[in-house]
């Protein structure tokens, strides 16, 4: 049986959560809340190249966020339940490339604050990433 009061344990549980949370909640905020969501990133992306794209983005940057949430969570159970690390590490993947179009779609818009507020979570998606190994 895994000892989760161990670092290398309690940090897999403790980023997975985060990314859990993060996600999940983001996710469903823009499922809950999709005409308000779509409005404000169409008036974010207009004097962008992507300006165009935003119907197309929503949906994927959605499904990715909640897909994201989901596997965290799960992760987080297989982990407790088997000391398996397989879908949190997929739950980890998927953080790191949503976070990658989030990061991709503020640049292009020219909001490079919004951008940087991104690397923070990028890097504990890295470390994620590797804490699953």
């Amino acid at each position: 049986m895994t000892n989760f009061l161990t670092a290398i344990p309690s940090l897999q549980l403790l980023s997975l959560a985060f990314l859990g949370i993060l996600f999940l909640q983001s996710g469903l905020d823009k499922v809950f809340n999709y005409k308000g969501n779509l409005e404000w990133l169409t008036g974010h992306f207009a004097k962008s190249p992507l300006k165009n794209t935003v119907g197309l983005m929503m949906p994927i940057i959605t499904l990715l966020e909640v897909a994201a949430g989901i596997c965290c969570f799960i992760g987080i159970v297989q982990l407790m339940l088997n000391g398996s690390t397989t879908i949190g590490l997929i739950g980890a993947q998927l953080s790191a490339l949503a976070l990658l179009a989030l990061f991709f779609g503020q640049r292009v818009a020219q909001e490079y604050e919004g951008a940087a507020s991104l690397v923070g979570y990028f890097l504990i998606s890295m470390a994620s990433i590797y804490l699953m190994q």
